[in-house]
């Protein structure tokens, strides 16, 4: 950000946080600057203009200016409210999933890929407001944004032979970061083979289909409820392994499922 101390911004947010006695901390994104810590001041008295357009998950138009520690919101209109993120739980879930992982996989302050990042979370957030199913737009967003911040997983060929994988079930490591062919997979050592998960051929189809093809073809799929269950298992794996910790919407997403 160089020197800027006065500088405006598109910016999606992604958590906020109470702070003092009537400011908010929040957590934006932004496509030139990407992640950045920002005070809302006065955001929570009942009186300001300011906390309508500081809504979470909602994509403003914002002045920033430097303060001595943290950014100041100087402005703030907002121009893409999300509205069905914040009144109907399972979109919020959904939501609160996304913008987790990239808050997860992004440093402060890094406009490294941020301006493709800052595309992927606003159209996946549109999606998720519309009439996609939530889950196909999660696999969807998950292998974009792995391609995105240099995490792709292998899903042609066998991460330990090298060799390219046949129509057959497979297995998946989330430790070497892809598919691993079944007479590799057997030679691994325990510790190692236990690590793995089995994917079916069918699954890493909708997985390939995933990272490749464009959204229009990804959304009309047809995947049972089981296949969702199963490409599910091997993501989270796979995403839980690489952040080294849990990620808490998910336990979020499962208590809604329960609750169904």
């Amino acid at each position: 950000m160089g020197q800027e101390r006065t500088f405006r911004s598109d910016a999606i947010i992604l958590s906020r946080m109470d702070f003092g006695e009537a400011d908010r901390l929040l957590t934006l994104f932004t496509p030139r600057y990407g992640k950045l810590r920002a005070i809302a001041k006065g955001a929570r008295k009942p009186t300001t203009r300011k906390s309508g357009h500081v809504e979470l998950y909602a994509r403003s138009d914002m002045l920033l200016h430097r303060g001595r520690d943290l950014l100041i919101i100087s402005q703030a209109e907002m121009t893409e409210p999300y509205l069905r993120l914040r009144e109907e739980l399972p979109r919020t879930a959904y939501a609160s999933y996304v913008v987790e992982l990239l808050d997860r996989f992004t440093t402060d302050e890094d406009g490294a890929e941020s301006a493709a990042l800052f595309a992927l979370l606003d159209v996946t957030l549109r999606r998720l407001c519309g009439e996609a199913d939530l889950r196909v737009a999660a696999r969807f967003y998950e292998l974009r944004l792995l391609d995105a911040v240099g995490f792709r997983p292998e899903l042609t060929r066998c991460v330990i032979g090298g060799e390219e994988i046949i129509a057959r079930d497979q297995a998946f490591s989330p430790v070497e970061g892809g598919v691993v062919c079944p007479d590799c997979a057997a030679a691994l050592p325990d510790p190692a083979r236990q690590r793995t998960v089995a994917i079916s051929q069918r699954g890493l189809h909708a997985l390939r289909a995933f990272q490749r093809e464009p959204w229009e073809r990804v959304s009309a799929l047809q995947l049972s409820g089981l296949l969702h269950a199963e490409i599910e298992r091997v993501m989270l794996g796979y995403l839980v392994t690489l952040l080294e910790k849990r990620l808490q919407s998910v336990d979020f997403i499962r208590r809604l499922r329960a609750e169904e």
